[in-house]
């Protein structure tokens, strides 16, 4: 099976590849902007006759779109993950070689959700910011191309490579310099919203699936069950080795976890982010709001898909990465 991977070398991109190339089966080719992908083509400014003749020339049977932007302006984000996708569906509808789309999604798609709920493809998405717009943008002209396409909606992936930038990998961060330094406390914020964390592996292991099934239309990539931040923070401590407090800088006035006074050490985040210069309080980086939970059925239905690993072990890797980091 000849696979096109867009995005190769991005988070989830560079997981997917470890996965295809781990398949004998698959013959891959990486399709990117750097000098290390196999062919280079900037999908946001190049045309799609280009795209098309290359398609044409190399006749893949799956063309798998792991490519985005999740930080910038709007005009940015729509360049990279809404312009780039038309891109895409126009090369592949223009192209002879039939390939099936397998596009990565994401849960920002859907915005916020009811506390308690578990989110089904047919929700009405209401994307609560630009990057969530762009993205749902995107999954509509994946969806309206008339091709043979799958819209994977990821949730809040998490494990190997998570950017440092991220929530957690800004808590892994603190608590290296933390315990670097001999701190015995940090100081938290936004420690209440609760996400669906999946392993990126998992993430891969859908894709590989999605692309040898006849699934189309959207299908959730999540573990069905949220997971509250501050649980997350209270594991990435435990297997940090971590024993100071955890203060949450926006709990309610005089509560502090465990009966300790307030920290000191705050994490560091974008300036003006937090007041207290820690995680956000509200909102959380992905307009989600204070939950979300993903519906699998459809996953497990018509993708044969179940996530395997647990959130201990994908954040016993996030501090790994962070504990090696100089």
């Amino acid at each position: 099976m000849r696979v096109l991977l867009v995005g190769a070398n991005g988070y989830l991109g560079r997981h997917v590849a470890d996965r295809l190339l781990a398949d004998p089966a698959v013959q891959l080719t990486a399709l990117g902007r750097g000098d290390d992908a196999d062919v280079r083509f900037d999908l946001a400014s190049g045309s799609p006759g280009a795209l098309t003749r290359f398609l044409d020339a190399v006749h893949p049977g799956v063309v798998i779109n792991c490519a985005g932007a999740t930080r910038g302006g709007a005009r940015d984000l729509t360049r990279h993950n809404t312009v780039a996708v038309a891109t895409i569906c126009e090369s592949l509808r223009r192209s002879g070689c039939g390939a099936r789309l397998v596009h990565l999604g994401c849960a920002s798609e859907y915005g916020p959700s009811q506390p308690g709920s578990s989110t089904a493809e047919d929700a009405v998405p209401r994307p609560g910011g630009p990057y969530g717009v762009s993205k749902l943008a995107a999954t509509e002209l994946v969806l309206g191309s008339g091709l043979d396409a799958v819209v994977l909606r990821v949730f809040s992936p998490v494990g190997p490579g998570t950017p440092a930038g991220s929530p957690l990998g800004r808590l892994a961060e603190a608590m290296r310099r933390a315990l670097q330094s001999g701190e015995g406390e940090l100081k938290l914020g936004g420690l209440g919203v609760q996400r669906d964390f999946v392993d990126v592996r998992d993430v891969a292991r859908a894709v590989h699936a999605a692309s040898l099934s006849a699934a189309q239309g959207v299908v959730n990539i999540g573990t069905g069950k949220a997971v509250r931040l501050r649980e997350a923070a209270a594991v990435l401590a435990r297997v940090a080795g971590f024993g100071g407090a955890l203060h949450e800088l926006d709990a309610p006035p005089g509560y502090a976890p465990g009966g300790h006074a307030p920290g000191r050490v705050a994490i560091p985040g974008p300036a003006g982010e937090h007041p207290g210069g820690g995680l956000p309080a509200y909102p959380y980086p992905d307009g989600c709001g204070s939950w979300q939970q993903a519906d699998v059925r459809t996953a497990r239905d018509r993708l044969g898909w179940r996530p395997r690993i647990g959130l201990e072990e994908s954040l016993a890797d996030i501090w790994m990465e962070a504990a090696c980091r100089i």
